[in-house]
């Protein structure tokens, strides 16, 4: 492609960080730079702990195992998400409840949550959708009546808010993804944030392979053992240097990025059409500039522009396929009855365009080449 999908940013500091933690002997893990880029996430969300993972997966199986995940459990969630929002609790034997997203945000219904609680709800699980807020508020509050976790699924949201408030910082966890696709990267990698301290130290066991490796790293036990479950789910120290020279570029990353997003905002605002559409942004929330989409009537349209730009070597992609449309969950739930219109609608219909720092070069093409299809097909 002349013009990517996704080219991952680098700052140019990356290599030196890295060179600098081979220097200093420790690249497995829980290093220096993994301290930085982890007290970085505590400052700027206000969690009371965050964990370096490597990946925003691991630190979704983190959270199903901190919440204690049973099998028979049942965790709301929309199924409009990657699959790995489901998995972390479906491989514990707990069953997704899925529930419809909103036609303007595409995040979950916080309308029809409360209909989806049954004595065996354990946990909402709340993903951000283009690091847009969900309407937390109302969220948590159906979950402090009902005694249930909140888990925020942040992986598209870093430096994205709600009321002023940092996205992650809402639920008793939340997760973050570093892949290289996300605004700040190191190749793979996530993080875990805890907001509820008694969550802390178990986070750690988990993370550290069942063992009591903290209480050992602190001089608190002359030896570390096997003491509950848990994975090797720690970042290497190579991706957290990768990762520091990100963070520390974060708040310039985060202005690049909404530049080139606005330019798409301003083109297609023009746009005379009701066919097309864009997820909304009230004025209570501040994403992050992470997914620049339109959503179009049908799949015959969406893949039409695709491939209209595929053959001007331009890079464009649709999203999740809906879980509960996926043959794991009809394993799961054999019913063939759920219908959530919205979130088959936005599957349907739904078009990514290329947005990363440096795509303001190739930026009036990409444009000039959607808003000439869109007129070729009278949308």
């Amino acid at each position: 492609m002349s013009v990517p999908f996704n080219r991952p940013y680098a700052t140019g500091k990356e290599t030196g960080y890295i060179n600098d933690a081979i220097a200093l002997g420790n690249v497995s893990g829980n290093g220096p730079y993994s301290a930085r880029c982890e007290q970085w996430l505590e400052r700027r969300t206000g969690c009371a702990k965050a964990l370096l993972a490597n990946s925003c997966t691991a630190a979704l199986e983190m959270a199903a195992m901190l919440i204690e995940t049973l099998p028979g459990d049942e965790i709301i969630m929309p199924s409009y998400a990657f699959v790995s929002t489901a998995n972390a609790f479906a491989m514990h034997g707990a069953v997704p409840v899925f529930v419809d997203i909103r036609p303007d945000t595409l995040n979950i219904d916080e309308t029809q949550i409360e209909a989806a609680i049954t004595p065996k709800t354990k946990a909402i699980v709340m993903l951000h959708y283009a690091g847009i807020a969900c309407e937390i508020d109302t969220i948590l509050a159906i979950a402090r009546k009902h005694k249930l976790y909140v888990i925020e699924d942040n992986a598209h949201g870093i430096l994205a808010e709600y009321k002023d408030k940092p996205l992650g910082s809402f639920g008793h966890l939340a997760t973050l993804s570093f892949h290289e696709t996300k605004n700040i990267t190191c190749g793979q990698g996530g993080a875990l944030l805890i907001n509820d301290e008694k969550l802390i130290e178990p986070a750690y066991v988990i993370r550290d392979k069942g063992t009591n490796r903290h209480v050992f790293e602190q001089g608190k036990t002359p030896f570390y053992t096997w003491v509950g479950k848990g994975s090797n789910y720690a970042l290497s120290e190579i991706h957290a240097a990768f990762l520091w020279a990100q963070l520390e570029a974060a708040d310039s990353i985060a202005r690049m990025r909404m530049q080139s997003w606005m330019r798409y905002k301003e083109a297609f605002d023009r746009l005379e059409s009701t066919a097309v559409k864009r997820p909304t942004v009230s004025e209570s929330v501040r994403h992050n500039g992470h997914i620049s989409c339109l959503i179009l009537p049908n799949q015959e349209l969406r893949d039409g522009l695709i491939a209209h730009l595929s053959r001007q070597r331009i890079g464009a992609n649709f999203h999740y396929v809906p879980l509960h449309l996926s043959p794991a969950y009809r394993k799961i739930n054999p019913r063939t009855d759920i219908a959530l219109p919205v979130t088959e609608q936005a599957n349907g219909g739904l078009v990514r365009l290329p947005l990363w720092i440096g795509i303001e070069s190739y930026q009036e093409e990409v444009i000039q080449r959607v808003l000439e299809w869109i007129r070729l097909k009278s949308l």
